[in-house]
């Protein structure tokens, strides 16, 4: 197939890429490089140290003798979406480039305008462009599971059939998002899914848990060809936060009681679901959804894992929680549909974790234990943020306008 991958530079669009191209798949890959400007305002950096976009192409040509085409521009720039379409003529769209971080999303009033903007905005020309160019083309939307929230029942995949004063209809899932990062994802899923009524389109909504892991098959060929390792307390996953801090010696901060539960995957995984997806479309019309996850695990579970899989010695410590969220809640999620389709999991145990601890070993000269600390709070319409060192209040008159 010839398959498009939107945000092809970051964490997850690279390993995905690299996954496609080796198993066949003609790959172009595009990116505006927003992901390493937030590093830029962040004032942190990847733990594992990564090459420019060109550059890990050109290394995975040689490696592997394969072609990865690149598309440097912007999904909100309409007519740049419209000709990437016309020149590459993917037969499937998977789509990651998206602002994908809570935290930033609320740093501010100026991080939530611009998460909603370039998410909602760039994910609606992609509509307009795929209806104009060829509604034949299948788009691999990467949502997430936090799109549901923690309601106090089960969390079916997409729809549920509710019955109300004796009629009976299946209907989306109500939504209950944490975040201007999560409504964001929501507003995209109702947008797809009217323009697959409208136009005929064709998506996949994958509402994916958290991943972890850094290494793939493809990424370990050469060191230029590794993927991101976020661990700071904007941008970080949880899992790479506690094993960051048990090699550096520092304690595990949990944020509450840490009975929060999430549904979490390995990044092997994510590549197998993305490709199933690919393999297996939706018809013309069709508005499917698959959550992706393989296990679920409260926070205070993962902290311990962490603990026991790590060869020194770690403590656990309890913060204050800088969200807003339930810390005991009820959490089942169902998660068939890609199993359905051939998914084989990778579940999470003390191997994987050992593969994670060795990576930060090996980068532990470029861990910032000030980036792990927790500046952003939920309840704040303007949160500090630490850059390069340096403590400053965000505002919406005092921040710099960013082009991104």
């Amino acid at each position: 197939m010839r398959i498009l991958v939107l945000g092809g530079d970051g964490y997850l669009g690279w390993p995905v890429a690299l996954h496609l191209s080796g198993r066949g798949h003609e790959v172009g890959v595009v990116d505006n490089f927003a992901r390493r400007q937030y590093d830029f305002e962040m004032g942190v950096d990847s733990l594992v140290p990564i090459k420019h976009l060109q550059h890990r192409v050109r290394v995975w040509e040689e490696v592997s003798g394969l072609r990865i085409t690149i598309y440097v521009g912007d999904l909100t720039n309409a007519p740049f979406v419209h000709r990437t379409l016309e020149e590459f003529a993917p037969d499937a769209i998977v789509h990651f480039a998206e602002q994908r971080s809570a935290p930033y999303s609320m740093i501010d009033q100026q991080h939530a305008v611009y998460t909603q903007v370039n998410n909602v905005v760039g994910t609606l020309n992609l509509l307009y462009a795929i209806a104009d160019v060829n509604p034949e083309i299948h788009l691999v939307k990467l949502g997430t599971m936090g799109e549901y929230g923690t309601p106090n029942i089960d969390i079916e995949e997409g729809f549920i059939e509710i019955t109300h004063r004796g009629r009976t209809d299946v209907l989306p899932y109500p939504k209950q998002p944490g975040s201007f990062y999560h409504l964001s994802k929501v507003h995209d899923s109702h947008n797809i899914m009217f323009a697959c009524r409208i136009w005929g389109l064709r998506s996949t909504d994958l509402n994916q848990g958290i991943v972890y892991g850094q290494e793939t098959p493809e990424t370990v060929l050469h060191p230029d060809l590794a993927t991101r390792f976020d661990y700071d307390g904007v941008f970080g996953t949880v899992l790479n936060r506690f094993c960051v801090q048990a090699v550096a010696g520092h304690p595990l901060t949990v944020y509450g009681t840490g009975g929060q539960t999430r549904g979490m995957l390995d990044i092997r995984d994510t590549l197998a679901c993305v490709e199933l997806a690919c393999l297996h479309p939706a018809e013309p019309g069709e508005y499917r959804v698959f959550n992706q996850f393989t296990e679920s695990f409260s926070v205070q579970q993962l902290a311990e894992m962490v603990v026991d899989a790590y060869s020194g010695t770690a403590e656990i410590v309890h913060l204050d929680n800088p969200r807003v969220e339930e810390h005991e809640h009820y959490y089942r999620a169902a998660h068939t549909k890609l199993l359905d389709l051939g998914l084989v999991p990778h579940l999470l145990n003390s191997r994987t974790l050992t593969s994670l601890l060795s990576v930060v070993e090996r980068h532990r000269d470029r861990v910032q234990l000030e980036a792990i600390e927790p500046t952003v709070a939920w309840r704040s319409t303007a949160s500090v943020l630490r850059t390069s060192g340096a403590v400053r209040s965000e505002s919406w008159a005092e921040a710099e306008t960013s082009d991104a």
